[in-house]
């Protein structure tokens, strides 16, 4: 009796647990599906079911949104591809020295490496703006991709050199017993086996990429050059004034869509590697 007992109170737990772990997921998920069944409504649909699916769907929101904000898209695209291509790199460049190399002051420099880290990006914005001046590179995309190569690179490099140093000597040790020079056993042998963590370099990259403000607002002064951080807020501003719901949810989902499709490829292909590695061993 006193097991029964035990055994029910264990499923009524279970059963609040559950409860609790789906109405959280309910609650995460709601604002996507908001944002979805708004993004295809007018604005009759909109203040007269506001909570619901209705039809039709106006899938022209999406096309008056992608106008819109179409060029801010390809802007962000092409910084974020440029920078994030510089950033792994020169990131897997460097870790790599730093992971199996020995010179003179080594852990020194990666010292003074990672107190960049403790330094707020706000003390380095007005020095980092003004050098981006005299060089002449203000109100282009090209100022982006500087500034974000150079501030991606210090955890990059931390979060390479660590899996680097993890992978074992005897393979890097071989590679060059069979006359491999280090560009080849960088290449062939400690990339091929970082991929995963390459792509997790990758993705917290173009996260930042995609979600920063501060950067285009200081840099940018032509519209038309403007990352979709900016571009959102002039197109949120100028549908909102217009009561146009639709157009300016949809444009919401446009600007989503590249950064999910991206994050969901890499992370197949992350657990992809993962698994194989599981199962080899």
């Amino acid at each position: 009796m006193r097991s029964l007992t035990l055994a029910n109170r264990w499923d009524a737990g279970q059963i609040a647990l559950h409860v609790l772990l789906i109405l959280l997921v309910v609650l995460s998920l709601y604002p996507m599906f908001f944002t979805l069944i708004t993004s295809v409504k007018d604005i009759h649909q909109f203040y007269h079911s506001y909570f619901s699916i209705t039809y039709p769907f106006h899938w022209g929101n999406y096309g008056e949104a992608w106008d819109a904000i179409g060029g801010y898209v390809i802007n962000t695209l092409v910084v974020a591809a440029a920078a994030v291509v510089i950033i792994v790199a020169f990131a897997a460049l460097s870790a790599y020295a730093f992971a199996r190399f020995s010179f003179f002051g080594k852990e020194v420099l990666f010292m003074a490496l990672l107190a960049l880290i403790m330094i707020p990006d706000m003390i380095t914005l007005v020095p980092t703006f003004l050098l981006l001046r005299d060089l002449g590179l203000l109100d282009s995309l090209v100022s982006l991709v500087a500034v974000y190569v150079s501030s991606g690179q210090v955890v990059s490099i931390f979060i390479l050199r660590q899996f680097f140093a993890s992978i074992p000597t005897e393979l890097v040790d071989a590679a060059r017993i069979d006359g491999a020079s280090e560009t080849q056993v960088l290449t062939r042998v400690v990339l091929p086996l970082s991929k995963s963590i390459l792509l997790t370099v990758a993705i917290m990259n173009v996260l930042m990429i995609w979600n920063d403000y501060i950067w285009p607002l200081v840099t940018l002064s032509n519209s038309r050059l403007w990352t979709i951080s900016l571009g959102l807020v002039g197109f949120s501003e100028r549908f909102a004034g217009m009561a146009a719901w639709g157009p300016l949810f949809a444009g919401y989902v446009i600007a989503s869509i590249p950064l999910i499709a991206f994050i969901s490829i890499s992370m197949r292909s992350f657990i992809s590697d993962l698994t194989s590695g599981a199962l080899k061993a």
